[in-house]
């Protein structure tokens, strides 16, 4: 593996500094469209008149389509060795997608345009990705430090957009103001796209296909990618159902969009702190927390519908998401080869998060449906098989060291 340098070299000038600025930019732009989504997109939906199973039906496609549609770009970025170009292209996909949905109100036509923006925009995710680790073995850049301007970006969306709506429902015409949002955010993503750096630990030809192989035939990467698709997929009924359940418990937008932001503020605090906790727990340990805290966080979260108790709760977000994402991040980085790094990154967020997430997806519809806040307690055990899983990889890592 490429140790981490600190200084510029001949093939990209730039100093870490910059370069991390120019990083921290494009996940703050990621981070807006997400900061919106997440809380109010189902929202957006309800207001078009879909019930639960057809919202979760949405959301699980657009997860479904990313196992096959994710890792194919990857590939193909690799390929041509044109990430940034292919982000921009991507973005540009996305924006005409959200436009359309203006006037769509039919089922199938929100399939089908669901399933053309989360093409387009999931994609972008794992081609960033490849490029941040990328400066992070050969710069030296903390990627915590990066990534931690996507969450602040997601507090400050989360918050406007709450604010927003809540404006607009008042004043009765809240109809399209987080697709307005949403297409605001992906013109803005599209800008930082093109200030990505082109080109960091990118190869072709013999060396990628013999890095590639060597990832593919390395069983601790699979087991790796089930553990992780258990830990992310944890958050399903968060993600798809957390508004409407707390819009149900009498908790106004404002409010709601406060939840979103203050779990993502105990995130921030983890990922700055990230360097500190990796070196004494390391990437397992850090995942092995993230399971930890899920069974506790869901397996209260529809038993003690408080609003206190929502707030404290919340917190437990920088250990299930953050905690885990730096520690799968941080496993990557250290575990695949880096001229397969854009191939290895869209292949673990297609299989960890599209098989795992939309399967637990399209059971999150079903379960809110029937059992309302109590259908977290699933979530809480998808954290528990997470948690197993994660200790038996750090136990056979420790095997194998020894």
């Amino acid at each position: 593996m490429v140790g981490p340098t600190m200084g510029p070299t001949a093939s990209d000038p730039q100093p870490p500094r910059h370069l991390a600025l120019r990083l921290g930019a494009y996940y703050a732009a990621v981070f807006l469209i997400v900061g919106i989504k997440s809380p109010f997109w189902p929202v957006w939906l309800a207001g078009r008149g879909l019930g639960a199973r057809e919202i979760a039906a949405l959301f699980a496609a657009a997860i479904w389509v990313n196992v096959a549609t994710t890792p194919a770009i990857g590939a193909l970025a690799d390929r041509l060795g044109r990430r940034r170009a292919a982000m921009v292209v991507l973005c540009g996909i996305a924006i005409a997608g959200y436009a359309a949905f203006w006037n769509a109100y039919a089922f199938w036509t929100l399939l089908a345009l669901t399933l053309v923006t989360a093409t387009a925009q999931t994609a972008l995710m794992p081609l960033g990705d490849s490029i941040t680790l990328a400066a992070v073995r050969e710069r030296g850049i903390d990627y915590g430090r990066v990534r931690v301007w996507g969450s602040v970006s997601f507090i400050v969306a989360a918050m406007a957009s709450g604010a927003a709506l809540s404006r607009a429902t008042a004043g009765g015409r809240d109809n399209n103001t987080v697709l307005v949002l949403v297409l605001i955010a992906s013109v803005v993503l599209f800008a930082a796209c093109t200030g990505v750096p082109a080109a960091l630990g990118h190869a072709t030809g013999p060396s990628r296909w013999s890095a590639l192989g060597t990832m593919a035939r390395d069983r601790r990467f699979w087991r790796f990618i089930v553990v992780a698709a258990a830990l992310q997929a944890s958050h399903q009924v968060y993600y798809g159902f957390g508004t409407l359940y707390w819009r149900s418990l009498g908790f106004s937008d404002a409010v709601i969009g406060v939840l979103w932001a203050e779990g993502v503020v105990a995130e921030i605090v983890l990922f700055w702190l990230g360097t500190r906790l990796l070196d004494r727990l390391g990437p397992l340990g850090l995942m092995i927390a993230g399971g930890a805290a899920g069974i506790v966080r869901w397996g209260l979260m529809g038993l003690v519908p408080g609003l206190g108790a929502a707030f404290a709760l919340q917190l437990l977000h920088a250990l299930t998401f953050g905690a885990t994402h730096l520690g799968a991040m941080n496993h990557l980085s250290r575990t695949v080869p880096p001229d397969a790094a854009a191939s290895a990154q869209a292949l673990y967020a297609g299989a960890s998060s599209g098989i795992g997430s939309g399967l637990v997806m399209l059971g999150a519809g079903a379960a809110y449906a029937q059992f309302g806040g109590r259908a977290y307690l699933f979530m809480a055990a998808l954290s528990a098989l997470g948690l197993f899983g994660a200790l038996r990889l750090k136990r056979s890592a420790a095997q194998s060291a020894s």
